[in-house]
């Protein structure tokens, strides 16, 4: 996600009532470094869900196109640091719909990508957690939305 500039994060900010500034800048306040990220979702993105998770995918497909496949450390790094950005773009949301469907989207492409597996046990547990980690997510939403993802969660299984 880029950041937009202090100027126009300024200029966004005289269209919001003190109330809504302090809730913005107390929910900043969990972040450190990323303050300017969040600030940014906060101000920018959060009103269009959809297109926020649509531009975390695009940097999920970025982050596996321009993967090193030579070794299984290079590989692994890889894959460490598209989990490690997908789940800070989590974060900012709080949703819990946006966290399955990226954590779903990296774990799919993980496997059309024909990612080894079989051969690397780090990999392989990584891949695992996440499952977990959309199991553990799909349970506390609405049945709704639990039968919506029953199709992924068996495609991700099997």
């Amino acid at each position: 996600m880029e950041s937009r500039s202090i100027k126009e994060i300024r200029d966004e900010l005289k269209n919001y009532l003190p109330q809504q500034l302090q809730e913005l800048c107390l929910r900043m306040a969990r972040f450190k470094k990323d303050n300017k990220e969040l600030l940014t979702y906060l101000l920018f993105e959060s009103e269009n869900e959809e297109g926020f998770i649509q531009s975390v995918k695009q940097e999920i497909d970025l982050g596996f196109k321009s993967m090193n496949r030579k070794s299984g450390y290079l590989i692994k790094k890889s894959l460490r640091k598209i989990l490690k950005d997908t789940t800070q773009a989590i974060r900012y949301s709080g949703l819990k719909t946006t966290e399955v469907e990226l954590l779903i989207y990296f774990c799919r492409k993980m496997r059309t990508e024909k990612i080894p597996m079989s051969t690397s046990p780090i990999i392989r547990n990584m891949y695992a957690r996440q499952l977990q980690k959309i199991t553990t997510t799909v349970g506390k939403l609405h049945e709704d939305l639990q039968y919506d993802y029953e199709e992924d969660i068996a495609y991700l299984k099997a």
